[in-house]
């Protein structure tokens, strides 16, 4: 799942929580990544009424998805982080395999929001495995559930691997999604 408006998240939420819970196969992309989070905020680790700071429409305490510091809140012209960004795997994981036989892992971004760092840890300790972040470890980059109670394919990346995937040569996330 993707998209620019988290306002209308509660059915795309709903979706990601029966992929988690039903065991479907399922890659979050950007957005989607996002509102997983706030799914798992919510349903996992009892954060009651998780949001995203893109969504001023819910009332929280508990925004676990913020405005990126560097951008200018509230200005849209120009404010998204574009571009090709080198990432890291900080633990063993599905993803981490596919992306073996990749020659360096770049992936493309679009996007203004990101993880709250004041909530990865209490997201971690819930059993969300980030499994990737940007170079310095500051920001999230991906999340792998895939075996954690036999799931066979429950992934999440910040980026936008489709920009990079061709029919012969998909994204390793896609091609996780697809032998899944």
């Amino acid at each position: 799942s993707s998209g620019i408006n988290a306002e209308y998240g509660d059915g795309k939420m709903m979706a990601i929580q029966w992929c988690r819970e039903k065991k479907v196969p399922m890659l979050a992309v950007c957005l989607g990544f996002q509102l997983a989070v706030v799914e798992f905020a919510r349903n996992v680790a009892g954060l009651e009424n998780a949001k995203s700071g893109e969504n001023d429409v819910l009332e929280s305490k508990h925004v676990v998805i913020v405005d990126m510091p560097e951008h200018n809140q509230g200005q849209l012209g120009g404010t998204m982080l574009l571009g090709a960004r080198e990432f890291q795997f900080t633990k063993e994981c599905r993803l981490k395999s596919l992306y073996a036989t990749c020659p360096g892992r770049k992936e493309r971004h679009r996007h203004r929001y990101e993880v709250n760092p004041e909530y990865t840890e209490k997201l971690v300790a819930a059993g969300l495995d980030f499994s990737a972040t940007n170079m310095d470890g500051t920001r999230m980059e991906a999340f792998d559930l895939t075996g954690v109670d036999n799931h066979p394919y429950f992934v999440g990346v910040q980026f936008h691997p489709e920009y990079l995937t061709r029919p012969l040569n998909p994204s390793p996330p896609y091609l996780g999604l697809i032998l899944a």
